[in-house]
């Protein structure tokens, strides 16, 4: 009964990092459907696009992603 506690005060002071979008940083204006090493990051082992609540991006520069992310679907170089 004890352990269950602890496990739960655990779990509430996890440190929160505030998200950011990395294209804004680097000033990225356009995603390159031919860029497999920077899209391969934005995708799971199973091909699913990995959401915006979780890479940190904008919502301009996700909807760049998933259409970039597509597009190099439709050539057959990502999954």
């Amino acid at each position: 009964m004890k352990q269950k506690k602890d496990r739960r005060k655990r779990r509430k002071s996890r440190v929160i990092r505030i998200k950011r979008c990395r294209f804004c940083e680097d000033a990225i204006l356009y995603i390159d459907f031919l860029n497999i090493e920077l899209l391969r990051r934005y995708v799971t082992e199973k091909g699913r696009i990995i959401p915006r609540r979780i890479t940190g991006s904008c919502p301009g520069h996700q909807k760049m992603l998933s259409q970039a992310i597509k597009r190099s679907r439709n050539i057959a170089m990502l999954p």
